[in-house]
């Protein structure tokens, strides 16, 4: 069998569309590689063997193979949307167990473009918190297995970081595609709000929470991206014209800055950008109390809500996430939960956004906290170090703004290092062409050594 682990979903697609590999030959690879590595990572809740490759040979037998986008691609999807035959747990034990009958319209549409659902990942219970763990398992991230892949969607990032699938789903309330792409080394898009479906628990937050992708490089981004969006594929994305790029290094937190690590890629990123032909000032955005204010009362709210609408037993949830709905219990009942205080801030930001084209800033302000039993912790002590570790990712979902992280070489550590770029409404093609970009002139190394038994791909594969 043809060596399919580690090439990206657009060159597993091309290879399926012209036979030169079955769907059944690509997703038996990764499932074998899935059953080696999983033990040493902890990134899916469940793992769906004997249904995808049901699925990928039905695949093989469709008459329209030659047409999917994603035909035979292995993706992962998060625990917290539908998955036909799978309950939804939500990384919680307070969830029922009962199958789904449909898909979420996220599952569908990849489905429907020829990806086979391998597996389903692990997120921190309710998506609350930037770490992955719960009572039985710890994720780890496959550049240091002792350290985070960050979080709610860290499953999905360390499947993809460990090449255990090319591309996944996650979901993004306050940063939760970003933060484990840039902890894991990845490329990580939220997009803005109304671009693709979102129905997700909690009202999504307020409207606070998004469905993107994480992968390895821009091209397999914008792959995914297109099929969520229900837009065209296949249509490579022009160079941008010259930019206005604003940098910043402010944190909306005030107390909180970012490291020497998270500050040398900011530089670097800018100065790529800046050889590209663009042009880049420091400009900060205005944070404002208000603006964090409603970021948090959507955050406490959101969870509650989706503790109350599905009628979770409080009891049985962590101890920090019971903390975590009882303060958004109240903020609800005391109405602080107000959309005034989040348009105010999109509508400064679109303001922000006539004189800029894109905003780059760090995603992190350190590197990824360690692979520790953060769900046994206290709320307050969560709390404290969600702030410190990523203070710089929520603030575009309060705006509804799309949001990207890219790789950006590498910290003193030897984990990955990365910047966050932010566009105004219907910005997501122009992230994704900014993310080829930096590619271009900061090549990254798609998979940590050891984790592809059968090769490792040269960096350069990457741009």
């Amino acid at each position: 069998m043809a060596g399919y682990l580690g090439r990206t979903a657009a060159e597993i697609a091309r290879a399926v569309r012209a036979g030169e590999a079955t769907a059944r030959e690509v997703v038996g690879e990764h499932l074998g590689h899935i059953a080696a590595t999983d033990p040493r990572i902890g990134a899916f809740r469940s793992v769906r063997r004997d249904q995808a490759l049901a699925e990928a040979t039905a695949l093989d037998s469709r008459p329209d193979r030659y047409a999917l986008p994603l035909a035979g691609v292995p993706v992962a999807i998060k625990d917290n949307i539908a998955v036909s035959g799978e309950f939804t747990g939500s990384g919680s034990r307070a969830t029922a167990t009962d199958p789904q009958l449909r898909d979420h319209e996220i599952a569908r549409r990849l489905r429907a473009a020829g990806a086979i659902v391998v597996g389903i990942t692990r997120m921190p219970e309710l998506g609350i918190f930037p770490t992955t763990d719960d009572p039985d398992t710890i994720t780890r991230n496959p550049w240091s297995p002792d350290r985070t892949p960050g979080g709610s969607s860290g499953g999905s990032a360390a499947a993809v970081a460990s090449g255990m699938v090319p591309v996944a789903h996650g979901t993004d309330g306050m940063g939760s595609i970003r933060i484990p792409a840039a902890c894991c080394g990845l490329v990580g898009l939220k997009p803005g709000r109304g671009v693709v479906p979102s129905q997700l628990a909690g009202e999504s937050w307020y409207g606070l929470s998004e469905n993107g992708v994480l992968a390895t490089t821009p091209e397999d981004a914008e792959l995914v991206f297109a099929v969520l969006a229900g837009l065209p594929t296949g249509q490579r994305l022009a160079a941008p014209g010259r930019l206005r790029i604003a940098v910043s290094r402010r944190s909306p937190i005030p107390v909180v800055r970012a490291d020497a690590d998270a500050r040398a890629a900011l530089s670097r990123a800018a100065r790529a950008l800046v050889a590209q032909g663009h042009s880049a000032r420091i400009d900060d955005p205005r944070y404002s109390p208000a603006t964090a204010a409603a970021g948090l009362s959507h955050w406490f709210a959101g969870a509650a809500s989706a503790v109350d609408s599905d009628a979770l037993d409080l009891a049985a949830l962590q101890p920090r996430s019971r903390s975590h709905v009882r303060i958004g219990r109240i903020g609800a009942v005391r109405g602080m939960v107000r959309p005034g205080a989040k348009d105010r801030w999109r509508a400064d930001m679109e303001a922000f956004f006539t004189e800029h084209d894109v905003l780059l800033m760090p995603v992190l302000a350190t590197s990824p906290l360690p692979a520790d039993p953060w769900s046994s912790r206290s709320w307050l002590r969560n709390i404290a170090a969600s702030a410190r570790f990523a203070p710089y990712a929520a603030a575009w979902n309060v705006a509804g703004l799309p949001a990207m992280s890219v790789p950006a070489g590498v910290r003193s550590d030897g984990l990955p290092a990365a910047v966050q770029v932010v566009a105004g409404p219907g910005g997501e093609h122009l992230l994704l062409a900014i993310a080829r970009q930096i590619a271009a002139r900061i090549p990254w190394q798609r998979h940590p050594n050891g984790w592809i038994p059968e090769h490792e791909l040269p960096a350069e594969s990457a741009a």
